[in-house]
């Protein structure tokens, strides 16, 4: 096996998100699914952004989120996702590229523009997302490039992105060049709408085992195995992955690796201000912690610190320095 140059490579949705305040009466009078995420064309996105009010932009995609996290954790990371040729095209490549990540996917010209997530926060913290997915959902095999995917520990698909045909179709060659090359793939759910139109290609992949690392939530896995039973979800998608990964919210996250099943509880936050970006966040910590070859435990406690501060502050990608968070917290156990 030849040596890696990056520790994840991701291929995800290529979106800039703008963050407004919302009250639930304002989700309800757009008939918005409060705490979901719903795909909308151009005209509706246009009619829901002169309706917010003031806006924050920040850009955002769920793999791109992650690697801005692991990049934040001293990771070598790499993105290839489409953006068009306009303002927003030029303000996702130029965020993602400051932040350490590699970038080299050129702008698509003409229409449809570049991607765009309207996203409403509640008092409660929680955020209703509703997605243009513009330029994002053209990507084409030509563009996965076999030296690039060859060259990475870990191949990270944002399920997202298996909605569209086209995009599809590049991961799936993606997949194809990270097995011949013996590199690990890794596979978010992304949310239950995508598990209600491809569940099957999911598992079907999972049981010719083309996925090595499933991340999921507790609504996401027990869509995915047709279940209300979260443990028996567990159990059965478990069985057909070497390493699942779960996220409860509050009430932690869990891992599951062959024999062994390992929990940890929800790290406190002081003041909860935006959801958005925490399940990113958390996959950041975990690829972390695999790629420092530490314990399970440690690799979900990483996962849990990274959430924790992403969610306490507005956008989906972190302000702090998580790596002095995490050492700090490590630090804290080892003591104990």
């Amino acid at each position: 096996m030849t040596q890696t140059r990056y520790d994840v490579l991701a291929i995800g949705n290529a979106i800039v998100d703008v963050i407004s305040d919302a009250d639930d009466a304002f989700i309800a009078a757009q008939s918005l699914n409060k705490g979901g995420m719903t795909l909308i064309d151009a005209d509706r996105a246009r009619t829901l952004y002169d309706a917010m009010g003031p806006g924050r932009e920040i850009s955002g995609g769920s793999a791109a989120n992650t690697l801005a996290g692991l990049a934040r954790l001293g990771h070598k990371t790499a993105f290839i996702g489409q953006v068009a040729q306009d303002q927003l095209g030029d303000v996702f490549a130029h965020d993602i590229r400051a932040t350490g990540i590699d970038f080299d996917v050129p702008a698509r010209p003409g229409q449809p523009p570049t991607a765009l997530c309207l996203i409403l926060v509640t008092p409660d913290a929680q955020r209703t997302m509703n997605t243009f997915l513009g330029a994002s959902q053209y990507l084409p095999a030509q563009l996965i490039d076999p030296e690039l995917i060859q060259s990475a520990a870990i191949l990270y698909l944002e399920g997202y992105l298996w909605d569209p045909e086209e995009p599809r179709a590049a991961m799936r060659t993606a997949i194809d060049l990270a097995r011949a090359a013996g590199r690990k793939v890794a596979l978010t759910l992304s949310d239950a709408f995508v598990i209600s139109r491809h569940g099957p290609d999911f598992v079907a992949e999972m049981d010719a085992g083309r996925i090595d690392i499933l991340f999921a939530n507790e609504v996401e896995i027990t869509a995915l195995a047709g279940t209300d039973d979260f443990e028996a979800a567990v159990a059965m998608m478990a069985a057909k992955v070497p390493l699942l990964v779960c996220t409860r919210g509050e009430h932690g996250a869990i891992a599951v690796q062959g024999a062994e099943r390992v929990e940890v509880p929800a790290e406190p936050v002081s003041r909860l201000v935006d959801t958005t970006g925490a399940g990113d966040l958390f996959a950041a910590g975990v690829f972390a912690g695999l790629a420092q070859r530490r314990s399970l435990k440690d690799c979900l406690t990483m996962g849990a610190v990274c959430a924790a501060e992403v969610i306490s502050h507005y956008g989906a990608r972190p302000e702090a320095d998580i790596a002095k968070l995490v050492r700090e917290r490590l630090g804290a156990d080892a003591a104990n």
